[in-house]
């Protein structure tokens, strides 16, 4: 398991602190150290997540194509929703814990 995060972030904070309370083993990356490839944007989006966060992004998207967008979230790992959970099916974007103990426990 992959835990994409930015370790200043609280909310990956409390994500992280809640996958080790949970016994839950995952590789941890830095989102702005290692950003995530535009490869790995398109499968992790296609399993579930992830999603564009800031820059308001979300209201300029709509008019580019999906590979302008990937091409662009790919530039740079801030530009991500954070957390992303990553397994062998799936991915989760942001912290909801209610979502992952449910996807965890499969």
């Amino acid at each position: 398991m992959l835990l994409v995060w930015y370790p200043k972030c609280t909310t990956c904070q409390r994500a992280k602190a809640w996958l080790d309370a949970h016994g839950v083993a995952a590789e941890t990356r830095d989102i702005k150290l290692e950003k995530p490839t535009e490869e790995e944007l398109r499968r992790w989006h296609a399993m579930g997540g992830p999603a564009p966060m800031v820059l308001g992004l979300k209201d300029k998207l709509p008019g580019m194509s999906e590979d302008a967008q990937f091409a662009l979230l790919a530039t740079d790992g801030m530009l991500v929703k954070r957390p992303i959970l990553v397994g062998e099916n799936f991915a989760l974007t942001g912290f909801k814990e209610a979502e992952w103990m449910e996807r965890l426990e499969q």
